[in-house]
């Protein structure tokens, strides 16, 4: 049996279990794993400026495409507690990720050692599993076991701690007696699918809630093949934008308090039966749910059987894979399609299909300074189907997702439980590690962009590129527009008169002069008739330096964004459309 460092060994297996992508900062407790890594050269490592900013890498990496699994390494004591923010936004929407942390010495570890700081207790809130490996011979089992938990049942990240002096010793390891343990996931049984399409077919107003399950399980190709065999309409959540395609006939418009559509809303609200996959019903989406449910009977499908009846008890609860349901769905279906026994919902679809023609917000404004739905209006055009958005939190995220279009299937990331500020630049260069050559585009408001900026150094070292969208208000947009209900504007404006940059007019930092000093390109645009052009410049622009490039645009300070505590009654506090010309990127042209 070979002899070798543990280190070595553990990356033999991430090798083996297809994780060859990381991101992190050495540090003197983790330096043995980095010379296993130098050494054995398969491992392709991106160095972040912060150590959070690494774990969010490895969280947009795990999200970029089917099977990925982002790693974040870092040494002892500070490194471990940074990543928790980013274990906490993987863990909340469902991602894998396997984080790495050095470690003082076993001895050491009762002793307040320098950075000996106890991560597993501190990461198990936030992780499926997390282990301080105290013994050089569980290093093989703990990864194996890492894999195992990460990849099966509702996925999500682990983080391994490794005592330096565990990583340095020698085992008996043989790769190729090393095999990954069995994925284990729910699968309905044919019976229980069959009751819900009994369910189903049995409403006259039947509707899909299709969430981010589907989308982690790479089942949006079934999920469309099922509505089109159905003929009824879907509604995703913000998690499973994307799972069909917006200019889909079928899709039926995003359900919410923010990220939604006002004919979405209306369109689940004359529904009468609603069937659920792959998702949580977080509150964002439902609201009050005297309302969410009345009238309507549900059946509830989530790989975690626990996550159902959390939020309300559904009619029908069934614990499954949101990818085996779907095939099991289809199955039922074709052969009660074959036998004529599926009822005719084309005039319930088409009524939803019309709605889309209707119920549009205005984005076409010409004013100065810009209004943020212009910004929406001016990104569609600008940025095709093939188009990956990233994003997190704010009245750019929620504007965003009411004006914007999403095409297929991870193709709109977002940090969507956890929402921490400054997410969207490090997750947007993982993204781009896991979609190499694609376009892919960040949109932020100007504080989510400070809180990491400092990332955009990596994208310019690595020649990571892509466009990042910074709507900057010089205010926490969210925050104040929260405020209104305390009658108060407090300490959430950002803009200050700058003495080294005046041109910012009281906006306050001059993002032009920081995204330059590090390393990347950007471009400011005060008036919309200007932002065609900026994109097409920051797309030359990327393409001619392979580095991030920032399109800042200057909004007016305050705009209240589309929200409400009902979804029958969302706060409209702009002008609506009125006519086609109001709303000219909407998916289908407004119908007076």
């Amino acid at each position: 049996m070979p002899k070798m460092r543990t280190v070595d060994a553990a990356i033999l297996i991430l090798e083996k279990e297809g994780a060859t992508e990381a991101f992190g900062l050495p540090g003197a407790a983790i330096n043995p794993f980095y010379s296993a890594m130098k050494a054995h050269g398969g491992i392709r490592h991106t160095l972040a400026r912060h150590v959070e900013g690494a774990s969010h890498m490895a969280d947009g990496y795990s999200r970029a495409a089917d099977g990925n699994i982002g790693i974040c390494i870092g040494t002892s004591g500070p490194a471990g507690t940074d990543m928790i923010t980013g274990l906490y936004a993987s863990w909340a929407d469902s991602i894998p990720m396997l984080c790495i942390t050095g470690q003082a010495p076993v001895s050491k570890l009762h002793k307040e050692d320098f950075q000996a700081v106890d991560i597993e207790s501190i990461a198990k809130p936030v992780t499926k599993f997390a282990m301080t490996i105290l013994e050089p011979g569980q290093v093989p089992g703990a990864f194996q076991k890492a894999f195992q938990v990460m990849r099966s049942g509702r996925p999500g990240p682990v983080l391994l701690d490794l005592p330096i002096d565990v990583q340095m010793a020698e085992i008996e390891f043989d790769i190729e007696a090393y095999e990954p343990l069995p994925v284990e996931k729910p699968k309905a049984s044919r019976k229980q699918l069959e009751k819900a399409l009994d369910m189903l077919t049995a409403a006259e107003r039947p509707m899909i809630v299709a969430g981010g399950g589907i989308i982690n399980a790479g089942a949006s190709e079934q999920l469309v093949e099922l509505a089109e065999l159905l003929n009824i309409p879907v509604v995703p959540t913000l998690m499973g934008w994307g799972a069909i395609p917006d200019d889909h006939a079928l899709m039926a418009g995003m359900v919410g308090l923010q990220t939604s559509h006002r004919y979405g809303n209306e369109n689940f609200l004359r529904s009468d039966f609603v069937i659920g996959i792959g998702n949580r019903w977080a509150n964002r989406h439902t609201g009050g749910l005297e309302t969410y449910t009345a009238g309507r009977k549900f059946v509830h499908i989530d790989i975690e059987p626990t996550q159902i009846g959390r939020v309300f008890s559904p009619d029908l609860g069934i614990a499954s894979d949101a990818g085996a349901a779907l095939d099991g769905l289809l199955e039922i279906a074709r052969e009660r399609q074959a036998a004529k026994t599926l009822p005719d919902y084309t005039e319930w679809a088409t009524e939803c299909t019309n709605r889309k023609a209707t119920l549009h917000r205005k984005t076409h404004f010409d004013n100065v300074p810009i209004k943020p739905q212009r910004v929406y209006e001016e990104m569609n055009k600008a940025f095709g189907k093939d188009t990956t958005y990233v994003t997190t939190i704010g009245l750019s995220q929620i504007a965003g997702a009411q004006l914007l279009h999403v095409f297929g299937a991870r193709k709109w990331i977002n940090a969507g439980q956890a929402g921490p500020l400054g997410w969207t630049a490090p997750a947007a260069l993982g993204v781009v590690r896991g979609k190499p050559g694609e376009n892919v585009v960040a949109l932020s408001g100007d504080y989510d962009f400070q809180f990491m900026i400092e990332e955009l150094a990596v994208g310019a070292q690595f020649n990571l590129p892509y466009i990042h969208v910074v709507v900057n208000n010089s205010y926490l947009g969210l925050i104040r527009q929260a405020q209104r209900g305390f009658s108060m504007d407090y300490h959430v404006s950002l803009g200050f008169d700058n003495i080294n940059s005046p041109e910012t007019m009281g906006y306050g930092v001059d993002h032009i002069k920081v995204v330059e000093g590090l390393g990347c390109k950007a471009i400011r645009v005060e008036n919309p008739q200007d932002m065609p052009a900026a994109f097409d410049k920051a797309k030359a622009l990327r393409d001619e330096f392979k580095v991030p490039v920032v399109v800042e645009v200057i909004l007016e300070k305050v705009t209240n964004i589309s929200m409400g505590l009902e979804i029958n009654a969302v706060n409209e506090f702009e002008a609506l459309a009125e006519s086609a010309e109001d709303a000219p990127t909407a998916i289908l042209a407004l119908q007076k």
